[in-house]
């Protein structure tokens, strides 16, 4: 979706009012979701490096592809997972009879609150410079269900 370009003037007693709300809304939304596309990308490549060097993890296209986020567009929000076919994904996450807890996930946005709190502030302190909140968004659009791959 392009930036909007509807700008509402009012003049008043030779006073003009403009109005850039629209656009206020949709650079706001667009930096958070990009924002949130980095933060994916952190945790997922940190959540993989955990995962490889865990004992009994083969090397393979299982581990990598196990491994997804999704940034959802209308609820602006983040989604990190495990894809639902994989034997270990909730055995180990919380933990069974038959797995112990590894807990990749939690921890390692834990581990990472820091990282995620300076990728989110640069984003959003692009807000008060326009030109710069636009190179910071990106006008294509990425699948983002693919995991980044």
């Amino acid at each position: 979706m392009p930036m909007p370009r509807s700008v509402i003037k009012v003049k008043k007693n030779g006073v003009e009012f403009t109005s850039n709300v629209e656009r206020a809304k949709y650079t706001i939304q667009e930096l958070s979701r990009a924002a949130l596309k980095d933060v994916a990308k952190l945790i997922r490549r940190r959540m993989l490096d955990k995962a490889r060097k865990m004992p009994g993890m083969r090397r393979g296209k299982r581990i990598p592809n196990a491994f997804q986020y999704w940034v959802r567009k209308r609820e602006t929000d983040l989604v990190v997972g495990v894809k639902h076919d994989t034997w270990y994904a909730v055995e180990q996450e919380l933990g069974t009879n038959k797995q112990p807890k590894r807990s990749i996930i939690r921890s390692t946005v834990y581990e990472n609150i820091d990282e995620i709190r300076i990728i989110q502030g640069k984003y959003l302190s692009a807000i008060e410079n326009e030109n710069r909140a636009l190179g910071l968004i990106s006008e294509e659009e990425e699948v983002s269900d693919d995991a980044g791959n």
